[in-house]
């Protein structure tokens, strides 16, 4: 009798005891992506561990590795069969468009080969990498055939991006790779207009150089 109600006494506490293994697992989680503990994320994912699972700030465990440089285990979630690469946060980025803002390129090669949207609508991660500067990034998604001015929600181009905030290699990347100068954005603003806000003298050389080529005929 005894034994029979300790065996019904257990059975009932396995729910329980089930949910504390996984908040703890949740936390460990967590835990190794900020200390970038690939070892210790691969071993919870062997365990079961849903690499989808979500922060409190509603970031899945790639995307905030990503975010925080985590790179190892960035890697090791990014190769995990069961991840879910292509998930979007509330601002509709993906981790494809994080890594290459990052400039990893390695992994946003890993990423397209599992599919991830090189030409999602809206800002793309062709915008991000222009933006970091990162010609590695660039000259890959353009290889995977990313739409070279494709237009965020308001008008801004990846050479507009890389004109501001990216580098002179990368708008010259850019435009020669068949990138439309003359575009301008909502605000009427073109790529030399970004330039020249930014305060970036040798971009606005480049820029003004190649456009009055384009009008003459010349050659460079």
């Amino acid at each position: 009798m005894k034994r029979r109600y300790f065996s019904a006494g257990l059975l009932s506490l396995l729910p329980f005891i089930g949910s504390i293994a996984t908040a703890g697992s949740y936390d460990d989680f967590f835990i190794a992506l900020r200390q970038d503990n690939d070892l210790a994320v691969a071993n919870l994912l062997e365990r079961g561990f849903d690499p989808n699972t979500i922060d409190p700030a509603g970031q899945s465990g790639l995307f905030l590795a990503l975010k925080i440089r985590s790179v190892r285990s960035a890697l090791v979630l990014a190769k995990a069969p069961a991840t879910v690469i292509d998930a979007r946060n509330a601002q509709d980025e993906s981790p494809l468009m994080l890594a290459a803002l990052r400039g990893y390129v390695d992994i946003c090669r890993l990423l397209i080969e599992r599919e991830a949207d090189v030409n999602k609508p809206g800002w793309t991660p062709l915008h991000y990498a222009a933006t970091g500067g990162h010609a590695a990034v660039v000259r890959l998604l353009l290889d995977e055939h990313a739409y070279i001015d494709a237009e965020s929600p308001n008008g801004s181009t990846p050479l507009m991006m890389a004109a501001m905030y990216g580098t002179l290699e990368v708008v010259q990347l850019l435009v020669l790779a068949g990138a439309d100068v003359t575009l301008k954005n909502e605000l009427g603003l073109s790529a030399l207009d970004f330039a020249t806000r930014a305060g970036k003298p040798d971009t606005v050389a480049y820029l003004e150089t190649f456009l009055r080529q384009a009008r003459t005929g010349g050659t460079w």
